[in-house]
């Protein structure tokens, strides 16, 4: 069987796509992030030079249905950097969506159609498709709209062979989301969870990696709570607990004061400048490249 990552300006072989950040967005708007929309094609593209500068040769834009994404943007930006970027379909946790948000009145049915042509044929009436699902949930909570989201995500899966992104807030209820996307016909090793870091327990890390699903490190740069250092110790306990072919990182910065270009810090280039060194002290360079490239080619050709 031929797999293949999509990307917006179409299909790779996983080998060609490198150095891979799981996880950031060069466009998004949403109520929850009032002040940080990212809405400007220049300044996006200017920050995703950024990125592919501080040596990454390919990108998720984690941004799914009614957040502001713009995929033709994103191909043009894909064509200008030399980034390969892969474009998400799904929608996000429901907190992310305003109380009459045209999202909410489609059906599992519905949506899961949506999802699938988003994939197969293009996004928003254009020939650029996705090449991955998202689904989001709350605090140890999974509402109706999200279990519908995660339903609809699963069947288009089952169609497409697509890689599901889930957000996890806080690292929460991950086995129990899991659970869903099995039932449904998801296998955990097509599965990324979004923002275990969140959580620094290596222990449930490697409790997590042993089912098959991706870890995602995306919680650089948020040092309110604990520094850099934390996660960088984490990921190696997980590693030596066996956890190491299931980890990815990103950057998932997604604010407008965060990105140099949009006049805030420390912008995309914090991933590919400050942590991949600490990496490669901590674990050296071989282990490196497994999260950073053989990992994401992994997770990410499932067409």
């Amino acid at each position: 069987m031929i797999t293949l990552a999509r990307t917006v300006l179409g299909d790779l072989a996983p080998s060609e796509l490198g150095t891979t950040n799981y996880h950031e967005h060069l466009f998004q708007v949403s109520p929850l992030l009032p002040g940080e929309d990212l809405d400007e094609e220049a300044a996006s593209t200017r920050e995703a030079t950024r990125l592919r500068n501080s040596g990454f040769a390919s990108m998720v834009d984690a941004t799914p249905l009614g957040l502001g994404r713009r995929p033709d943007a994103i191909a043009r930006i894909a064509a200008t950097t030399g980034l390969n970027i892969i474009a998400t379909t799904g929608a996000h946790r429901e907190e992310h969506y305003g109380a009459h948000h045209w999202i909410r009145e489609f059906t599992e049915s519905t949506l899961a159609d949506r999802f699938t042509t988003e994939l197969t044929t293009g996004m928003d009436d254009t020939a650029i498709r996705a090449g991955l699902l998202k689904a989001g949930i709350g605090y140890w909570r999974i509402s109706t709209f999200e279990r519908t989201v995660i339903a609809a995500v699963a069947a288009a899966h089952r169609v497409t062979s697509a890689p599901v992104m889930v957000h996890l807030e806080h690292a929460s209820a991950g086995f129990e989301v899991l659970e869903l996307l099995r039932l449904s016909g998801v296998a955990a090793h097509a599965v990324v969870l979004a923002h275990v870091d969140r959580n620094p327990d290596p222990v449930l890390h490697a409790d997590l990696a042993a089912t098959g699903a991706y870890l995602g490190y995306d919680g650089w740069a948020r040092f309110k709570d604990w520094p850099e250092s934390t996660l960088v110790d984490c990921a190696v306990r997980a590693i030596e607990l066996g956890a190491g072919e299931r980890i990815v990182i990103g950057g998932d910065v997604a604010r407008r004061t965060r990105y140099v270009e949009y006049g805030g810090m420390p912008g995309l280039q914090h991933l590919g400048d400050r942590v991949l060194p600490r990496f490669r002290s901590a674990i050296g360079a071989e282990l490196t490249r497994g999260i950073t490239t053989l990992n994401p080619a992994r997770l990410l050709a499932r067409f």
